[in-house]
């Protein structure tokens, strides 16, 4: 989860991952329809050569699910486990869709462990590392069935990743990242009321799919 002890504006600490529904509510706007986009999101936790670095190249969603290419370089001169284990029930890696793009709401959510349930990947190609060396890096796409609402806002979560000895310094034992980045999941078509029947052209307004950072 994010920022657990707070201390660090960009990290996302897992002490004890609770992620709840809580009170979490989405916008009402029907399923994603298929889309692409084309991010390059790099993030990193800790400093140059002590420090794990997170990338989300592209989030597509598919008709029967979605995909992400996405990739994890281990900088540090420790060892970490992957999800605790290539067949650990353990796992964080997934999507996690908040109704807003804004960072301070998510540190809000975090701070009140009303985090929503992250969408968990259930495919990896290749299939993730069992432990993730000192210097290696794991790049490949990550997916899984089921659609997602239309309008939400996506951010990649990565994890669990357990320090086999000591974590390098200012790094914590145990690190689940969900990116700073979000990206807003652009709406099918909407059904047209009638009372909005007879708008004009000029008057209809659109967004679009928007990457946020800090």
């Amino acid at each position: 989860m994010r920022r657990v002890l707070l201390a660090v504006p960009l990290v996302l600490l897992a002490v004890g991952c609770g992620a709840q529904n809580g009170g979490v509510q989405l916008s009402d706007e029907g399923a994603a329809p298929p889309q692409e986009a084309r991010l390059d999101w790099r993030e990193s936790y800790g400093q140059p050569g002590s420090r794990l670095v997170f990338r989300v190249n592209s989030l597509a969603v598919l008709e029967d699910g979605w995909r992400a290419e996405v990739s994890i370089h281990n900088d540090s001169n420790a060892r970490f486990t992957v999800g605790s284990g290539p067949s650990s029930l353990e796992r964080e890696f997934g999507l996690m869709l908040l109704p807003t793009g804004d960072v301070r709401e998510l540190d809000r959510l975090n701070r009140a462990g009303e985090l929503p349930a992250v969408r968990a990947a259930d495919r990896f190609t290749p299939p993730l590392p069992g432990v993730l060396e000192p210097g290696e890096e794991w790049r490949g796409t990550m997916a899984a069935r089921g659609a997602l609402p239309g309008g939400g806002w996506a951010r990649v979560v990565f994890g669990v990743f357990l320090a086999i000895e000591q974590p390098p310094k200012g790094l914590q034992e145990r690190v689940i990242w969900i990116t700073d980045h979000a990206h807003r999941l652009r709406p099918g078509p909407q059904p047209v009321s009638e009372e909005n029947s007879g708008s004009s052209a000029s008057e209809a307004k659109s967004e679009s799919p928007a990457a946020m950072s800090r």
